[in-house]
């Protein structure tokens, strides 16, 4: 290996460095993209029980990593651990750690702090029925894809467990301030602990401080197993009541008292915003509260989260005032529309045929129909209505997957009408 190349990847730059690796921006000449590699430091290999730890780590990173496909998960491409060098290639996340958020001065906005909670719940969750328990969740270990943005990326699963065998930790591994009590104790883990440990995230992410400091970690450590976290507000006092509860649940030291699974984790933080106990603007809808709305929809129970964000990124969501015309019959259009609340009005020659209420959709007929677009029926909001639509064009630029899931779903919803509409007629 030359200092200009690890592998077959040529290296461009260093992008950080701790006591154990450094991780370098580089060029896959391959697959010509760019690549980020954490390679383990030479002193470390030659260190025969260090050496043998991280080794087993990076192994772990790789295997893990390797099998976890996620849109908020780094996905790893390629790795090298033997005698002589160990290092894992992966997906290049520009935007740098969670860390300089927790800094007083730089600490993002609720709302911010709530999407980037919400989609590491997302994807925590699927590494836990996937058999993956991370271990180690900290600000490092959370990438931005955008300085400005809450896209983010989890990174190394060189500490996590594979839940489905094991259920003792390795010692000597984790982030002390993030551990969760269980952890400290070194009793047997589950993905609870990983929920402890993105509450302590939260919580130093909206007041930019850490729950326990210490000056060494034998106290650290003491305290967070048997002391109570303080609420965020009594550090900040703007800090909304709904976030107090959910990082005193998700932190809670008695493991049965805290969120039991993910998906607890992740309906608090969308309710926060759709109970207005944030600030957010009349049609803002965020990306956590859109991602919850749609997998508690009928139509999309068979979409992956991967789909969903999928959808989410190709669709429009809105809102209209009764009364206000969102298709009309014999004009032009390809889109399809979903409720997610009020209820609007079918017409057809100004006579009603249906009124349609949360979870249905409209305008599937006219996107997949002969008749070039045109509609059969117009649409009218018979209260205020919050719209999600999607065009065709943009449907069509999906993932197979994707498609295959809304054809499906949509077939199922013609059925059910037809057979509605043949029960109307035998009655007449």
């Amino acid at each position: 290996m030359s200092a200009e190349r690890i592998g077959k990847y040529e290296i461009r730059r260093p992008l950080g460095e701790g006591a154990t690796s450094i991780v370098f921006l580089a060029w896959d000449p391959f697959n010509l993209r760019e690549v980020a590699i954490k390679q383990l430091r030479p002193e470390v290999l030659k260190d025969r029980e260090r050496g043998r730890l991280y080794r087993q780590l990076f192994a772990n990173e790789a295997a893990f990593s390797g099998r976890l496909l996620h849109p908020h998960i780094v996905q790893i491409h390629d790795a090298m651990v033997d005698d002589d060098t160990a290092y894992v290639v992966m997906d290049y996340v520009p935007g740098g750690t969670l860390e300089r958020l927790t800094r007083a001065g730089s600490l993002p906005s609720f709302e911010r702090v709530i999407e980037i909670v919400f989609k590491a719940t997302r994807a925590l969750d699927y590494a836990f029925h996937q058999g993956v328990t991370h271990r180690d969740i900290k600000p490092a270990n959370i990438l931005l894809m955008s300085p400005e943005g809450s896209d983010i990326r989890i990174s190394d699963f060189g500490a996590a467990l594979n839940t489905a065998r094991e259920t003792t930790q390795i010692s000597g591994v984790g982030s002390p301030a993030y551990m969760s009590p269980q952890q400290v104790r070194e009793v047997p883990l589950d993905h609870r602990t990983d929920i402890y440990s993105l509450g302590v995230v939260m919580f130093e992410l909206l007041t930019g401080r850490l729950p326990f400091e210490s000056d060494n970690n034998y106290s650290l450590l003491y305290r967070i197993a048997n002391e109570t976290l303080p609420l965020p507000s009594d550090l900040r006092p703007d800090v909304p009541e709904a976030l107090d509860r959910i990082v005193r649940r998700a932190t809670e030291s008695d493991i049965e008292h805290r969120y039991q699974d993910w998906a607890e984790f992740s309906h608090d933080l969308a309710l926060a915003f759709r109970n207005h106990s944030v600030e957010i603007g009349r049609d803002s809808v965020p990306e956590a509260e859109r991602f919850d709305t749609l997998r508690t929809m009928q139509f999309f129970q068979e979409f992956s989260d991967a789909e969903l964000w999928e959808v989410i990124r190709v669709s429009q969501f809105s809102r209209v005032q009764a009364g206000t015309l969102i298709m009309k019959e014999d004009e032009g259009g390809d889109s399809i529309c979903f409720i997610i609340d009020g209820e609007a009005r079918v017409k057809k020659r100004g006579r009603l045929l249906h009124v349609l209420s949360a979870g249905e959709c409209f305008g599937e007929v006219a996107v997949f129909s002969a008749a070039a677009g045109v509609r059969s029926a117009s649409v009218e909001a018979a209260t205020e209505t919050r719209l999600l639509t999607l065009r065709a064009h943009a449907l069509r630029r999906a993932s197979n997957v994707c498609r295959m899931h809304f054809y499906k779903a949509f077939l199922e919803v013609l059925a059910t009408r037809l057979s509605h509409a043949s029960a109307r007629l035998a009655n007449l």
